[in-house]
């Protein structure tokens, strides 16, 4: 049982003194690819702001010990965070980890805890070195109530937030997406209503058309550049409400209410609306070699079924010809939900970005007759005896090719 409450946890740390980390827990993060490099990656710039002593380049990795609680569980270790700087030295490492978590024993190298959303708040981190670190590891869908307060936290993304402050936002993805606008690079409409999440797709995919590239490549570097499109489009948007202030705290609350939730809506949509550009790009037919948001049963509505909701509706077409995708960018929750989207289909076919799962939970969506789809480049994540069973995005494609 965790030692407080999350709605009590994330109120004592709210405070501008802290500093905030989140991320979701990669196969590498934990123990689960046996490849670990000895505990979670953490960004040199954060590591090097909340403990300075860190940053010492007249000594070959250099590290400080750090008393850790993890409040979710519970467990204290005393931990230590490193800088691999072997790069100044002649040798090829630069950066930077925490290590001494204890092993598979702890809620953050479990291999169970793969996909998972982690919190590591650096206390006093803000005004000084850090006096101890406090983490939560969420479980279920506790990661929901950390995005009434952060917003979306997608996988290969990182957060970096003192509260009072603006959260920092950013990706670990392609370093060469660069699709930052300008103000005067977007459409005029954008800069007095936000664009809706299509409307950042469409201008992801005017940037990036990489018609020679696989679906698997454009789809991961499309989402690159779609994120730094919404960023640029948010803070041209957003900023100068900022910078004019606010007549009360109503006020406030709302615009900060208002920038999550768009940020969770984009979030939402953002996978499935890709992927429906890169079937059309694909030669398939929207309404004729797949329905987007058609209708299985009672009114449900998987986001694709292949090759249409009219095949599908047809009790005279064949079942084994029959198939549905899922679009979900985190599935280690979530992947149950697609379960009852279509009746007719025995295997669920399920898009995620999720850098890898345990070993249990595969094994628990192949016993539920649930295939994930993943982007070739995100295969190495995944425990090795798992990745030939999983199957890529192009591979998908073709085989939805001959179900019309």
């Amino acid at each position: 049982m965790p030692v407080t409450s999350l709605p009590d946890w994330i109120a004592q740390f709210a405070q501008p003194e802290h500093v905030w980390f989140a991320k979701r827990l990669s196969a590498n993060d934990t123990l689960q690819t046996k490849a670990h490099q000895a505990g979670p990656y953490f960004p040199k710039d954060l590591l090097f702001r909340v403990l300075p002593a860190l940053h010492d380049e007249s000594v070959l990795n250099p590290r400080v010990a750090l008393e850790a609680f993890i409040d979710s569980h519970p467990d204290v270790r005393t931990v230590t965070p490193i800088w691999y700087n072997g790069k100044l030295f002649g040798k090829t490492r630069n950066e930077t980890r925490v290590t001494g978590w204890g092993g598979a024993d702890s809620a953050v190298l479990d291999p169970a805890s793969t996909g998972a959303l982690a919190v590591f708040v650096f206390e006093n981190g803000a005004e000084g070195p850090a006096s101890s670190l406090h983490v939560w590891v969420c479980d279920g869908y506790e990661d929901e109530v950390f995005g009434d307060v952060l917003g979306p936290v997608e996988p290969g993304r990182l957060l970096i937030w003192r509260p009072g402050e603006p959260i920092d936002l950013f990706s670990t993805g392609s370093a060469f997406a660069s699709c930052q606008l300008r103000p005067s690079q977007m459409p005029d409409s954008w800069l007095t209503g936000f664009p809706s999440a299509a409307d950042i797709v469409r201008k992801a995919v005017e940037l990036r058309p990489l018609q020679s590239e696989k679906p698997d490549v454009r789809l991961l570097r499309r989402r690159d550049c779609e994120f730094e499109i919404f960023k640029a489009v948010e803070e041209a948007v957003e900023a100068p409400k900022v910078a004019a202030g606010f007549a009360g705290l109503g006020q406030f609350l709302g615009l900060a209410q208002t920038i999550l939730q768009r940020r969770k809506s984009r979030s939402g949509r953002s996978l499935e609306l890709q992927a429906r550009e890169i079937f059309i790009e694909e030669g398939l037919v929207d309404g004729l070699s797949f329905s987007h948001g058609g209708q299985s049963e009672n009114g449900k509505k998987p986001d694709f079924l292949f090759p249409s909701a009219q095949a599908y509706s047809d009790p005279s077409f064949p079942a084994d010809r029959l198939r549905m995708l899922a679009a979900k960018t985190t599935a280690r929750d979530r992947w149950r939900q697609i379960l009852n989207e279509a009746d007719r289909v025995q295997t669920k076919h399920l898009l995620t970005l999720q850098e890898g799962v345990s070993a249990s939970q595969f094994a628990e969506m192949k016993a539920a007759n649930v295939q994930l789809v993943v982007p070739a480049a995100l295969i190495d994540k995944y425990p090795q005896d798992i990745r030939s069973e999983l199957m890529t995005l192009d591979s998908f494609i073709y085989e939805v090719r001959t179900l019309a």
